[in-house]
């Protein structure tokens, strides 16, 4: 199908005027939800490839912001979707919510991916104080001023509105590996620090894939006559990479065993919500005697956060501790701030929503020997849904794929 002969084809399908307001709150989550949901069938299958723009998203849902800090759940758009269409007519739609979920479970259970991460990108940081040509190579790519039309034009996208289209973040990546040749660490780093939904799973490990790193031998490369059919003739770059040589690596990254425990405190408790999932006070079997939030969003990068990115985390933070009364604690000193609000309650336990491989689960784990040594218990309780889908997300994204109607029965969202 040619661009040009895209609305005759399916004139039901004609994309309009449609930009999306990224407000940081549930209620702003779940209206974008219900203004989407009925769109997740054949229409979300036909056209969710084209990147038409941010002035143009009614053909993608744009609720990974959201989904990313749990504002609102997979669950809840998963129920809403399969409420207006059968498994099979949004199977496309369901599919792409399950890769959220693929990359963290897969994370979960090959963590040493996430560390050997950080610890190269700390290298190359050093490395470009030392090299004037890299350091001038990734300040033009960062600038937007490659000459590359799509680009630069999706770096100044990335940092007015910390947002950009799935296939322009594939793109994006292909260009920045095999077309200008940089380290892809940096280029994650990049996304990872303008992205409102910057997720350590979905970033690291899709810039993984597009390299030939996550599924072995296997890279993305970036086409001009395909930019050009699927921005709608917006680009038209020129110069791109022929050919994308698989990224290697010496290190392995061995599966470790799953350990997901939902044990409910039994006792008074603190609830902790961290930017991982802000609608944990659903998870809990009873009302917390005191809330606190703790953000962890400076954990993401050695590097400065985008303003956009840190507002969102913080603007959702807020909305969730709005109910509770509070707002977020400023610190970077988890575990003196976490004993001190417990004292200050009169509990000795503290329950939170599982955080996974990432910049909060480091601050816990780094803060529960210091808390135990306080006589404080740490309840870290799994999301139900994750500890059924996690389980299937140990080789590539088909073995979870094909389990998606057994995930969907044992999560009752099937009728």
């Amino acid at each position: 199908m040619q661009v040009g002969q895209m609305t005759s084809v399916f004139p039901e399908f004609a994309e309009r005027s449609e930009p999306i307001s990224f407000t940081p709150t549930r209620a702003d989550g779940l209206k974008r939800l219900d203004q989407f949901a009925a769109r997740t069938g054949r229409h979300y299958a036909q056209m969710r490839n084209y990147d038409f723009g941010a002035e143009r998203r009614s053909n993608v849902s744009a609720l990974s912001p959201w989904l990313r800090h749990r504002l609102i759940t997979e669950a809840e758009v998963l129920q809403r979707v399969l409420a207006r269409h059968s498994v099979k007519a949004s199977e496309k739609f369901l599919q792409e919510v399950f890769w959220r979920t693929y990359f963290k479970g897969w994370l979960e259970q090959h963590p040493s991916v996430w560390t050997q991460y950080q610890r190269d990108l700390v290298d190359l940081l050093e490395v470009l104080e030392n090299n004037s040509e890299l350091q001038n190579q990734v300040s033009t790519a960062v600038a937007g001023k490659t000459g590359i039309d799509c680009f630069d034009h999706w770096v100044r996208e990335l940092l007015e509105t910390g947002y950009l289209h799935n296939h322009a973040r594939m793109w994006f990546a292909s260009i920045w590996i095999f077309t200008l040749r940089l380290p892809w660490q940096l280029g994650a780093d990049f996304f990872l620090r303008h992205l409102l939904d910057g997720d350590p799973a979905s970033n690291t490990l899709s810039w993984r894939w597009v390299g030939g790193l996550h599924t072995k031998g296997k890279t993305y490369l970036a086409r001009a006559d395909n930019i050009a059919k699927y921005t709608e003739g917006r680009f038209h770059p020129r110069g791109l990479a022929t050919l994308a040589e698989p990224l290697t690596e010496e290190v392995e990254h061995p599966r470790v065993p799953l350990s997901l425990r939902a044990i409910q405190p039994s006792a008074p408790y603190l609830l902790l919500l961290t930017e991982e999932d802000l609608a944990g006070a659903d998870l809990m079997s009873s009302a917390p005697a005191a809330v606190i939030g703790l953000l962890a969003t400076r954990g993401r990068t050695p590097n400065a956060i985008g303003h956009a990115a840190r507002e969102f985390a913080l603007g959702a933070m807020n909305d969730a501790l709005d109910a509770f009364g509070q707002l977020a604690e400023p610190t970077e000193d988890w575990a003196a701030t976490l004993i001190k609000s417990a004292q200050d309650a009169g509990v000795s336990t503290i329950a939170t929503a599982y955080a996974p491989v990432g910049p909060a689960r480091s601050r816990l784990d780094c803060a529960e020997p210091e808390l135990n040594s306080a006589g404080i218990t740490l309840h870290r309780v799994v999301r139900p849904s994750d500890a059924i889908a996690w389980p299937h997300a140990r080789a590539g994204f088909f073995g979870l794929k094909k389990k998606i109607p057994s995930i969907l029965s044992q999560m009752n969202l099937t009728r």
